[in-house]
């Protein structure tokens, strides 16, 4: 089962396919930063835990980056 957002496409796209890399970049810096030991290629190795916190920590600088952009 494929996972899809409201529009139908596939989530794993990006709306804009430009910014694949800069997202993979991002992803790297982070995961770097909190001491996860993410690699480019398959990452199966490493646990819910982990990989979560990745997405997690890019999603709360992600919104910071927003808000200071809205105070301004």
């Amino acid at each position: 089962m494929s996972a899809t957002n409201s529009s139908g496409s596939n989530s794993s796209q990006m709306a804009v396919p430009q910014a694949k890399e800069a997202m993979n970049r991002f992803k790297q810096e982070v995961a770097s930063e909190i001491g996860v030991p993410l690699k480019e290629g398959y990452n199966g190795d490493l646990t819910s835990a982990q990989a979560g916190s990745i997405g997690g920590e890019m999603v709360k600088k992600m919104i910071m980056k927003q808000e200071e952009q809205m105070s301004r």
